[in-house]
């Protein structure tokens, strides 16, 4: 009465190839290619041989994981091979030096960074109380939004002190 779809179970695993390369396309790190390939050996190459289903969903799921394990690391190792050592975007700015052109009030101000851009900062909590003045040399510990927190190149004293130091 109902018709053995065993007999349409290619479709299905051509089908799966297609859809994992499709996800590979988007992805770009060799997983769904690799699934892909197990699917395309061992399922559909299976099915091709006359395995029963199975043995067939077996055959994919091995093949993928010897593929992943063994020539996926390859092929991530070939590809980063060329990569551009140098750090870039937000990454570089951390130990970045740079001057304080608008004198910090409250814990905030602008600095001229020694790459020639100029940053609205913020002075990072594990600086303390410090006064940041015109022309005092800071260093960017991290970027958070378009803020870099900063502190000084080199420990100062606190406010408090500086500013008991000029009343006596």
């Amino acid at each position: 009465m109902f018709p053995d779809l065993t007999q349409y179970l290619w479709i299905l695993w051509l089908v799966l190839v297609i859809l994992f390369v499709i996800i590979e396309l988007f992805t770009l790190e060799f997983t769904f290619l690799m699934i892909a390939a197990g699917s395309l050996i061992g399922g559909l190459g299976g099915n091709l041989l006359g395995l029963p289903w199975w043995l067939q969903i077996g055959g994919a799921a091995v093949i993928s994981a010897l593929l992943i394990f063994t020539i996926r690391p390859f092929l991530l190792r070939v590809l980063r091979t060329g990569a551009d050592p140098e750090r870039s975007n937000i990454d570089r700015y951390p130990g970045l030096g740079g001057r304080v052109v608008v004198d910090f009030v409250e814990g905030s101000g602008q600095v001229k960074l020694d790459n020639g851009e100029t940053w609205t900062s913020r002075l990072a909590p594990a600086a303390g109380p410090v006064a940041l003045g015109d022309g005092d040399r800071v260093v960017v510990v991290r970027i958070e939004g378009a803020t870099a927190e900063v502190v000084p190149a080199h420990p100062s004293a606190p406010a408090d002190a500086e500013s008991e130091s000029k009343e006596s």
